[in-house]
């Protein structure tokens, strides 16, 4: 599997890109099907975020955007990697005060 490269300078790019990504392997509608995300942390600092999308039946597809190594990896409702994305260029990761992805 060859990963694709794309540039995604915004955070909102980044959401939309791997919202779309999500709904698209499962046939669902974005509009709705909201995207969750979940900052992932290591020595206490953000090194990443974790997203879902659920659907009918416990369908759950997830995507990692591992920030340091500038990859998105997706994964099935099974677990199995579906794809992989290298960015060539990201959104500084941050976290503000009450935890949530700025």
């Amino acid at each position: 599997m060859n990963p694709t490269v794309v540039a995604l300078p915004t955070l909102e790019e980044l959401f939309h890109f791997v919202h779309e990504k999500l709904c698209q392997q499962d046939a669902l509608d974005p509009s709705q099907t909201p995207l969750i995300r979940t900052p992932l942390m290591r020595r206490r600092r953000p090194c990443g975020l974790l997203f879902q999308v659920e659907g009918p039946r416990l369908l759950r597809t997830a995507a990692i955007w591992a920030a340091e190594q500038n990859r998105l990896l997706f994964y099935d409702s099974t677990g199995q990697r579906f794809d992989e994305v290298r960015l060539s260029e990201s959104p500084e990761l941050r976290l503000s005060n009450n935890r949530s992805v700025a």
